[in-house]
């Protein structure tokens, strides 16, 4: 049986509560029932209406993704294309006619996306590892939670994952804007056949994080470089608490979880997962800390129509040869946008540089460039390309 509530119809966006509309009847004993002559369950009953139907066409939709899941079974396609994921969100963001702002209706088609990937194959993340890390933090906002997590002792450990299959992707950090490059992801590429097929860019806030009140705070556990970020922070408020270094800040999480009088420094995640409460949000010294991530795959990804292409190459021993290589470039009228360097480690004073290029590898013009290059490199070799990261998450 159902109550029939009659009133007048209601309508939002195209759905209409007509008169005599039915809902079902509450359990046996309830006694809270909408009243609805009151304008504020008027509008809750609206939202429950609008609630039936987006499940109705989350699930329709989740009925295609299963058909897309069996033919990419059958043809072997990757479960993850970053190049179909920009498009979608491109699409939502065109569609969006507001209130919602098109960051928050980010995280809702990622975490969409996300139930997709277990619905077709479930995804295993390889991260560099312990849970809570600002690497788990990026691979959740990329993947969403519903594809598996895998934390990983090092940056060399998510590439030789990647590589072997035992993960589907990789998160591993590349640059700092403070900081500037990531040291361990550079040398991994050295010796690794992983690719390059995602760029995620993640705004790193710092939070004090514990299970007492900040009276009861006698010590501060957190990396070394967290505690140099945070110095105005530490200086003026934390005066006169130890400052105790760990070897990450997810390590500091789960020391101040169990240990009284303990805090930690540590990203939002983190506090999730040790229990912990935020007594102090953003005390970073730089509100605008962002660090780059790669997400590494065996796969090269597709072009999207707004892409990037990191390529790593060594000069022969002649004069001028480097400025050589980057006129290669920018005579095909392709901007770099980064260059960094790392010893190569078999030849004293011989070096690797790693170049961003905008554009991807199978455009013409990128393709002559790096031929071009060719004559002036001992090895030159393109990483991956990759779309054009948007939004910091």
């Amino acid at each position: 049986m159902s109550r029939l509530f009659r009133g007048p119809a209601l309508s939002s966006g195209g759905l209409t509560i007509p008169l005599g509309h039915t809902f079902p009847r509450p359990p046996a004993g309830c006694t809270n029932l909408p009243n609805m002559s009151d304008p504020l369950e008027q509008l809750r009953v609206r939202i429950d209406a609008l609630d039936e139907k987006i499940v109705e066409l989350l699930n329709e939709r989740a009925k295609v993704v299963v058909e897309v899941g069996k033919l990419k079974q059958q043809t072997n396609a990757p479960i993850y294309a970053p190049d179909r994921e920009k498009l979608v969100l491109e699409k939502v963001h065109r569609l969006n006619k507001g209130p919602l702002p098109n960051r928050a209706l980010d995280s809702v088609y990622r975490e969409l996306m996300s139930g997709s990937f277990m619905l077709e194959r479930p995804l295993r993340i390889g991260y560099l590892g312990p849970s809570g890390t600002f690497s788990h933090f990026a691979a959740v906002q990329k993947f969403g939670r519903s594809v598996e997590h895998v934390d990983l002792t090092d940056i060399p450990s998510v590439f030789t994952e990647v590589a072997r299959g035992h993960v589907d992707y990789g998160m591993v950090p590349v640059e700092n804007s403070i900081h500037g490059g990531v040291i361990d992801t550079l040398d991994a590429f050295l010796g690794s056949s992983a690719k390059i097929c995602a760029e995620v860019r993640v705004s790193i806030h710092h939070n004090l994080l514990a299970k007492e009140p900040w009276e009861q705070i006698k010590r501060v556990y957190s990396k070394p470089e967290v505690f140099n970020q945070c110095r105005d922070w530490l200086s003026s408020v934390a005066k006169g608490r130890e400052i105790e270094p760990t070897t990450s800040s997810a390590r500091a999480a789960e020391l101040a979880s169990k240990e009284p009088g303990s805090a930690a420094i540590a990203s939002a995640i983190a506090a999730e997962l040790y229990g912990l409460r935020m007594l102090f949000e953003n005390i970073e010294d730089n509100p605008d800390n962002v660090t780059r991530f790669f997400v590494i795959s065996r796969e090269a990804a597709r072009r999207s129509g707004s892409d990037m292409t990191a390529i790593m190459f060594t000069t022969a021993n002649k004069p001028g040869a480097l400025a050589d290589v980057l006129d290669c470039f920018k005579n095909a009228q392709i901007n770099l946008t980064s260059l960094e360097k790392r010893p190569s480690k078999k030849v004293n004073w011989e070096y690797y540089f790693f170049i961003d290029a905008e554009g991807h590898s199978d455009d013409p013009g990128m393709q002559r460039a790096i031929d071009d290059a060719r004559q002036h490199c001992l090895q030159i070799t393109v990483l991956g390309s990759y779309p054009r990261a948007g939004e910091v998450l």
